[in-house]
């Protein structure tokens, strides 16, 4: 076999279409060469593509699709929305269609037809994906109610500009239940109902979603989500990740960067303000969240008795 011509830059590294092809002057020979793996009808690619972003990976299977968007599984690990339900296969992909439209199978994609409006379909870096908040209620049929929660939760928090780049949430609560309101009987929407109702804006992430319904599922007062300390002379101080400001305790989920020794030093520091201040700090770990995050209630309501709090009080 001939060593095939080169492909052009673009199509270079990554799936494409044949329409792609075409349009960047490859010839139909090359395109049947060897040398390209076959994605289905209408789709090669050349290499590996495990190192490619989603996004790249996906594309040619959207665009080699009519009235197709990005949704489920899919859409949350765009949209960058938590979720322990990953891609059930790293080379599959969901798809969403209106009702009505023809049946689609294929090779790589997992399609759904169901009732789609076009205001639930946004764009990322130019590719047709289900918004934050249609992808939400997909994701129900799939999900915990505890996921759930706490996926909603991403989608409704206030971002940091500083760390983001962007200072509007990706949705808010009316919009997640006008999702519920629009979609009567679809899979899931009785948990995602359920969910609706634990969402809370100011979580920064799935763990402090996490530990916060463990203490509410535990019988404890709900914390309140990061909110800035103040101090009596009305200077205001760090946000502890969840708190009770009436008994003057903060909550600090500590992820595994909490082991570096940048971190520790900043944590000492951060221990050191708590008690400056007159507060306590509950510090949780991962090894407090197993067996539902029994240990990491348990050890909050340890420093709320301590601090005068008493149950049916």
């Amino acid at each position: 076999m001939k060593t095939p011509q080169p492909l052009p830059e673009e199509l270079r590294g990554r799936p494409f279409t044949l329409v792609n092809a075409s349009a960047a002057g490859v010839s139909p020979r090359r395109w049947r060469h060897g040398s390209l793996t076959r994605r289905g009808r209408g789709i090669r690619m050349e290499g590996p593509t495990a190192e490619l972003s989603l996004g790249t990976r996906v594309r040619p299977f959207i665009e080699v699709n009519e009235r197709c968007a990005a949704s489920h599984v899919t859409a949350a690990e765009l949209h960058s929305l938590p979720q322990r339900r990953q891609n059930e296969t790293f080379d599959v992909y969901h798809l969403i269609r209106p009702e009505g439209a023809a049946h689609l199978e294929r090779p790589h994609v997992i399609v759904h037809r169901m009732k789609l409006y076009e205001d639930e379909v946004t764009t990322i870096e130019g590719l047709p994906v289900t918004t934050p908040e249609r992808t939400w209620l997909d994701m129900a049929e799939l999900l915990s109610i505890d996921e759930i929660v706490a996926m909603g939760d991403s989608c409704v928090r206030v971002p940091r500009p500083e760390l983001e780049g962007r200072d509007m949430p990706l949705c808010t609560i009316r919009d997640l239940q006008r999702m519920i309101d629009r979609h009567r009987g679809k899979r899931g929407l009785r948990k995602a109902k359920e969910a609706l109702e634990l969402i809370r804006v100011g979580s920064d992430s799935p763990q402090e979603t996490m530990l916060r319904l463990a203490i509410v599922r535990a019988g404890l007062p709900e914390p309140e989500l990061n909110v800035p300390i103040v101090a009596d002379d009305g200077s205001r101080h760090h946000e502890p990740d969840l708190s009770y400001r009436k008994y003057r305790i903060g909550i600090e989920y500590e992820g595994e960067h909490h082991g570096e020794e940048g971190q520790t030093v900043r944590d000492i520091h951060r221990s050191e303000r708590y008690a400056a201040l007159g507060w306590t700090e509950v510090r949780i770990s991962k090894r407090h969240m197993l067996n539902d995050a029994k240990p990491a209630a348990a050890k909050v309501l340890v420093a709320l008795a301590q601090a005068g709090w008493r149950r049916g009080a």
